[in-house]
């Protein structure tokens, strides 16, 4: 499996042959100018995971690309969601995956978990959220959470961390690591930090949940294995 983290929440995956893109965000453009995409796969309808405004380019560049998102995605990009004032561009051929739902990819299995977005605040409404997690035979399992740390999934080889956002903080953060319990964790959700604070935080969460933490900005495409590091 190999991961690059292309800013904030946006992580593209190559793994069983298929390239699929997490949560193209409005926060960093490094993912703009992808090709050969498999699949975009879609956690909720924040504009920092989900950018209304260079997602059609990227599908129009990805043709034959899977969109696989949160049901209030495709409901609100068929024009039939109520309420929530959040702006979705067209997204044709999406498929809906609540949670508990497997989207097969060739011979990668999407499966959603979760459900709703964190709580930001109790006068905000919660917003639905699901978290993927993607295997493939022969491959590590990797699950990014989106914006929530209710799903804590059994058999995760490679996590996605959030670092930061009005709706988590270190704590919480560091329990739910020890809940997934990974072999190999990087750090995501990061995109209002700046350097050193970066640095603090995936500190900070490695040492109290006992798992290395890297930061992949600006590294490019990183290879994980199935093996738990030492």
């Amino acid at each position: 499996m190999r991961i690059t983290h292309l800013g904030h929440a946006a992580v593209l995956v190559e793994t069983g042959g298929y390239s699929l893109l997490i949560d193209p965000g409005n926060i960093d453009p490094a993912w703009h100018e992808l090709t050969g995409l498999n699949a975009v796969l879609l956690t909720h309808l924040h504009p920092d995971h989900l950018d209304p405004e260079h997602l059609p380019a990227l599908l129009a560049a990805n043709p034959g690309a899977q969109i696989v998102g949160e049901p209030s995605i495709v409901e609100a990009a068929a024009g039939t969601a109520t309420g929530g004032g959040a702006t979705v561009p067209e997204l044709p051929g999406a498929v809906a995956s609540a949670p508990g739902e497997t989207t097969a990819l060739g011979e990668v299995q999407v499966t959603a978990v979760g459900g709703r977005h964190a709580v930001v605040h109790p006068d905000l409404p919660q917003i639905g959220n699901v978290g993927f997690v993607i295997s493939a035979p022969g491959e590590p399992t990797l699950f990014h959470p989106g914006d929530s740390y209710a799903a804590t999934p059994d058999g995760v080889d490679v996590l996605a961390v959030p670092l930061w956002g009005p709706w988590a903080k270190v704590g919480e953060t560091v329990d739910f690591v020890r809940a997934v319990d990974p072999s190999h964790a990087f750090a995501i959700h990061d995109g209002h930090l700046a350097d050193r604070g970066r640095a603090l935080v995936i500190g900070r969460i490695g040492a109290m949940a006992s798992v290395a933490v890297h930061d992949l900005n600006g590294q490019g495409p990183v290879s994980f294995p199935l093996e738990r590091q030492a």
